[in-house]
């Protein structure tokens, strides 16, 4: 345990350490060009329906598409990142929000809704180019964010997390356009009383690729392992996973459609199995991007 912390607090020493030799041309002492970009990755609605109708003259019959459930999924996604870059420094600050209901509608009982998703997630990145090679940048990186959700769940409030990371990156590539390993520390709030600090490790990726002019295949995600808690709460992750992968087809002008997979693996505490959530459906999208 204790060289899983050792490992973790060097990660956070790091970027510190390479960042301050050039601290002079982040905060305006040098003269060279810099960019700022707003990016908007994704502001898009994802669905799914199945329509049954008279399942239930069909519910001996052994074809299952006449006797299944109907239901609906919509989600709406916001996702954008404003982007400033001066000399070997990059400063991202994005803003991920999400809301996703599934209805479901039996033949023979009232329907039912539950949440799929529900997520408000602020960062804000700092990664320093030490090294460049074949349009890849590499170099430490610190990461301060904020988590939480629009509603509470029916048996749990909202959740509450501050997250700050730190460790080493690869970045603005034309395909990898982040690669990180890092050391995370949480403080969670989630519960009143129960108040909990984690350290532990984050590994995640973005990534796209244009298959052709018009079409791109994009995917991205993380996972986390905690090593340490500072108190025992059933419900917090050990282990973590979230996969997205997305294909997009322009249409007209900035908009998109195509179809996603998400996923969702991950074990808490008090539980003996991994609990898992997979969602497959179609995805319409606006993406752009503004230079200033």
């Amino acid at each position: 345990m204790f060289k899983k912390i050792s490992v973790v607090l060097l990660c956070l020493g790091m970027p510190l350490t390479a960042m301050a030799g050039d601290s002079e041309s982040l905060f305006g002492l040098s003269h060279d060009s810099q960019t700022l970009k707003l990016s908007v990755r994704r502001i898009g609605l994802d669905w799914s329906k199945t329509q049954v109708r008279n399942a239930a003259q069909y519910q001996d019959s052994p074809v299952s598409a006449l006797n299944a459930t109907s239901q609906d999924y919509i989600k709406g996604v916001f996702d954008t990142i404003l982007e400033f870059t001066k000399n070997k420094f990059k400063w991202d600050n994005s803003l991920i929000m999400e809301y996703g209901k599934t209805t479901l509608k039996p033949y023979n009982a009232p329907a039912t809704t539950d949440e799929n998703a529900d997520k408000i997630l602020y960062s804000s990145d700092l990664s320093y180019s030490c090294w460049e090679f074949a349009g890849l940048k590499f170099g430490p990186t610190v990461r301060a964010a904020y988590e939480t959700q629009f509603a509470d769940s029916q048996d749990s409030p909202r959740q509450n997390i501050v997250r700050s990371s730190a460790g080493i990156s690869l970045f603005d590539h034309d395909i990898i356009k982040s690669l990180y390993l890092t050391g995370i520390h949480e403080y969670d709030f989630t519960y009143a009383g129960d108040q909990n600090n984690k350290i532990g490790a984050e590994f995640g990726w973005r990534l796209e690729y244009a298959i052709r002019d018009g079409v791109k295949v994009s995917s991205d995600g993380y996972y986390r392992e905690y090593f340490s808690y500072s108190g025992y709460v059933s419900t917090d992750l050990e282990r973590d996973l979230s996969a997205v992968l997305r294909l997009d087809t322009n249409l007209w002008g900035h908009f998109t459609m195509g179809p996603y997979v998400q996923y969702r693996l991950a074990k808490a505490r008090g539980a003996d199995v991994y609990g898992s959530n997979l969602i497959v459906g179609i995805s319409f999208n606006y993406i752009t991007d503004f230079l200033f």
